[in-house]
């Protein structure tokens, strides 16, 4: 076994990150990065430093799974959601539920609670819920605090910030109540393979299998497939693609948004489900 393999065997033990489900040159560009900043120039050498080094065990942990991200990250992704997709859900039922899957601090399953809560302005018997899920559970206890600095609300309004954010003292931004109240964290391994809930109406998972194998992307939307609503949504992030042996699993719905729409087999018809309860993590 060669000094990189027993690194990574290292890094799942401790880290309890499946280093299988990124490719090789991910890991090698994150681990180049923390080596560098450690002066270590083998393999070996940073294991031994991530064995006794509890700080830099962390900073490891934040390189390989930290996605950059901001409130409305691709506005008009979102736009699809508000104006299309939400809108088609609602004509054939008002509990809405969607699934942010890879949420890291949390800025994507608020984003969906901002959308909800406005559109439930002029719908009244709206009951969306989001469940945002995360295999960090430090970056999950941050995004269920919900404090953001300025520069992540850019693509918010300042009424919108005004009305679901309340300015701290130290200049940052802490989201209201009403919308902490619509998302539920859970701490989620989606290589697992058990979904976070069943007949969800939106799964979003963007941004995250950009560095996946094309086998653990086609695992993870057959696993999506099966947690969709029969007239369910997924969307992907706009640098990602659908595996080619499992495009017979959604058809194209908005291209240019990577949003897609369960296909369902011939002669199936979308009906109404009955929801479970998800349970906060």
């Amino acid at each position: 076994m060669d000094d990189f393999t027993i690194l990574l065997d290292t890094i799942e033990r401790i880290l309890n990150i499946r280093c299988g489900q990124y490719k090789e040159d991910y890991i090698k560009r994150r681990l180049f990065s923390r080596m560098n900043a450690t002066q270590t120039k083998e393999y070996r050498d940073y294991q031994a430093i991530i064995l006794k080094d509890a700080d830099e065990r962390e900073k490891l942990k934040n390189a390989l799974t930290i996605n950059v991200t901001k409130f409305f990250r691709d506005p008009e992704v979102f736009e699809v959601v508000k104006k299309d997709l939400l809108t088609t859900l609602l004509r054939k039922r008002t509990k809405i539920r969607i699934w942010s899957a890879g949420c890291s601090s949390g800025e994507e399953p608020y984003s969906y609670a901002i959308i909800l809560t406005e559109m439930s302005f002029f719908k009244k018997d709206l009951d969306g819920i989001v469940i945002a899920t995360d295999i960090d559970r430090e970056i999950l206890k941050r995004a269920k605090e919900g404090i953001y600095e300025r520069s992540s609300l850019e693509n918010l309004s300042e009424s919108q910030v005004r009305r679901h954010f309340t300015k701290r003292d130290d200049g940052k931004f802490e989201v209201k109540p009403h919308l902490k109240e619509k998302v539920r964290f859970q701490n989620h391994d989606l290589m697992r393979g058990i979904p976070a809930g069943r007949n969800m109406d939106i799964i979003s998972c963007r941004n995250v299998t950009i560095y996946f194998t094309d086998e653990q992307k086609a695992s993870l939307a057959q696993m999506f497939y099966g947690a969709l609503a029969a007239d369910g949504f997924y969307i992907m992030g706009m640098s990602e693609f659908l595996s080619r042996n499992i495009t017979h699993l959604f058809k194209s719905y908005r291209p240019q948004q990577k949003v897609f729409v369960k296909n369902l087999p011939t002669g199936s018809n979308p009906v109404p489900s009955i929801r479970g309860q998800a349970t906060e993590g």
